[in-house]
């Protein structure tokens, strides 16, 4: 029963989403979209990998989305303030970190949000641990490159995914 709430609910939050991005507001069109919406929730949900709808969980994925915005303008904001500066001061390399999560989609959630700031890119995810480019290295040890990179999406991923 809970499979098909999610496959429902993932099928209604892709039919909105497109049709808020191609402004959809036809009746016919908005049906077709959910019943495609359906048939790609169905196929590509599984039992193994399907994450219990909790309350917790729900809100925690909610309040990821305006966490992940802060993250992606604040990184705008400091890649383009290097770039206006005459010196351009960046310090770029290739640093490990470490993850708590356990679970491989939850992993990949956070490779994907870290390449989605601008100033890094996941470059490999190896067991517990991630390779990102950073744009400005501060801390080359892991402990100190974990703090600055990943524990803010962290917090939110560890609950949503486990």
């Amino acid at each position: 029963m809970q499979r098909v709430l999610f496959i429902i609910l993932l099928a209604l939050m892709l039919t909105g989403l497109y049709a808020a991005w191609t402004h959809t507001t036809v009746e016919g069109n908005i049906l077709i979209l959910f019943i495609a919406a359906l048939v790609i929730s169905a196929l590509f949900t599984t039992r193994k990998r399907f994450i219990p709808l909790e309350p917790k969980r729900i809100a925690y994925a909610i309040a990821y989305i305006p966490y992940m915005f802060y993250a992606i303008i604040r990184a705008n904001f400091d890649v383009a303030r290097r770039v206006v500066q005459p010196t351009i001061p960046i310090n770029p390399g290739i640093v490990e970190v470490r993850t708590k999560l356990k679970s491989s989609i939850g992993k990949t959630v956070l490779a994907n949000s870290i390449t989605l700031t601008p100033g890094t890119l996941s470059v490999d995810i190896r067991g517990n641990r991630l390779v990102i480019h950073w744009i400005d290295v501060r801390d080359v040890e892991e402990k100190g490159a974990t703090e600055d990179i990943v524990r803010g999406f962290e917090r939110f991923l560890e609950v949503i995914f486990g």
